[in-house]
């Protein structure tokens, strides 16, 4: 491990980790937690052994990432974000296996989400502050609400799309055959 940095008040039991990656005090990463590459490890996270988190990623504070859970490359999780890995949970009973939830490349989900386990939230998907994410949220989809429910599609730099073209970087997209994808030139 080069270039990693580790608050002295952070408890990292794994080695997974890639360069330029930065943890910061108060956080607990299990043994078997992989952690790619210039991530971003706020303070106040807890991050358990069955999780892969991709390159640049950044995962505010007070979020806990439990077992089950895979995060691909550049994904924003913001401040307080709780992620769920069982539907029946009671004390003292471990799950044979828990829920498989996977946040795709470039999503991003705003502080105090609720994201229920064994779903997928699609490329470039943003995930409003406070929402209640109960199913799959397909790529660009802008959701939010309790449940959260889509209210538009968002462009790859973030802005929310007009008639799907993006006022702020320029870019066009369109629906083809049920998939949403940037307009050739």
């Amino acid at each position: 491990m080069s270039n990693i940095k580790i608050h002295s008040l952070a408890d990292v039991q794994t080695d997974l980790i890639g360069d330029g990656t930065t943890i910061w005090q108060f956080s607990v990463i299990l043994k078997q937690a992989k952690i790619g590459a210039n991530c971003n490890i706020n303070a106040l996270t807890l991050i358990e052994n069955d999780v892969v988190i991709g390159d640049n990623v950044t995962v505010k504070s007070g979020v806990q990432i439990w077992d089950g859970l895979r995060i691909e490359d550049n994904v924003f999780i913001g401040p307080n974000v709780t992620f769920t890995n069982d539907f029946t949970p009671r004390s003292k009973h471990r799950p044979p296996e828990f829920l498989r939830t996977t946040i795709k490349d470039h999503a991003s989900i705003g502080a105090n989400a609720t994201i229920l386990g064994g779903i997928s939230i699609g490329e470039y998907a943003l995930i409003g502050a406070g929402s209640v994410v109960t199913r799959d949220i397909p790529p660009h989809a802008l959701v939010y609400g309790n449940p959260a429910k889509q209210h538009g599609w968002v462009c790859e730099c973030g802005s929310k799309l007009e008639d799907f073209s993006c006022a702020s970087c320029h870019l066009d997209f369109e629906i083809v055959n049920n998939k949403f994808i940037k307009k050739e030139i």
